[in-house]
């Protein structure tokens, strides 16, 4: 194996729990209307857009089973989402693996199903922007998680090779995508994405205060 270079971070449930709150909010409209929005119903659409056609409005209408209000409910949706969402700092670890991987000179990335200006707004929320060399989103290609296109272009802007990158992710799609790229995945899931499988990565971390980056890349590279 080659050196490591670079670490590839996803942002949604990695460096900020965005997914808990959505999944939570879904769940009050759903609670608002006397039924439940399972997690595995809900659990293909995580990470990215995927392969899953699964429509929240489509299917809490098969639910109650009448038309719904889509505009109140969007607007409903996004106010508790919102309420969740503003209280929401970086997850622990973050910034400990940024200053050790800033140390030991490793480029840095995001690489995030998300549309940019969301990407970039919870980065610069949070005072982290300009400690990554690259940002790629789901506006720079044509297809996101669990398609690779998303960390082959971060790894491309970072002028290094898939096998010179660690990738962090929290989702099924997101562990996809990167296994598909040919790099190694550390999964560190969130309280949602730990209920469902992760067993693609190389690596699963329970958080990532556990992260002992020096040591991570012995291991890596010694594969």
């Amino acid at each position: 194996m080659p050196p490591i270079r670079g670490l590839i971070f996803d942002l949604d449930g990695l460096i900020v729990d965005t997914e808990t709150p959505d999944y939570e909010a879904w769940q009050q409209v759903y609670h608002d209307h006397g039924v439940e929005l399972p997690l595995e119903k809900w659990a293909g659409i995580i990470g990215g857009t995927g392969e899953s056609d699964f429509d929240p409005c489509d299917y809490l209408e098969e639910l109650v089973e009448m038309p719904i209000d889509r505009e109140g409910i969007w607007i409903q949706r996004r106010k508790y989402y919102v309420e969740r969402l503003d209280s929401q700092d970086s997850l622990p670890g973050v910034c400990e693996v940024l200053d050790a991987a800033q140390h030991m000179a490793l480029k840095l990335a995001v690489a995030s199903s998300s549309p940019e200006n969301w990407v970039v707004g919870h980065l610069r929320r949070l005072g982290i922007l300009e400690r990554f060399d690259c940002i790629c989103t789901a506006d720079d290609v044509e297809k996101t998680k669990p398609d690779p296109a998303l960390f082959l272009a971060a790894a491309h802007d970072l002028s290094l090779s898939p096998e010179e990158v660690i990738v962090f992710e929290d989702s099924p799609n997101g562990v996809l995508a990167a296994k598909r790229a040919g790099m190694f995945v550390v999964a560190v899931p969130n309280p949602i994405t730990r209920q469902l499988d992760l067993s693609a990565a190389d690596l699963w971390l329970e958080s990532l205060k556990d992260v002992q980056l020096e040591k991570l890349l012995e291991i890596v590279t010694a594969k």
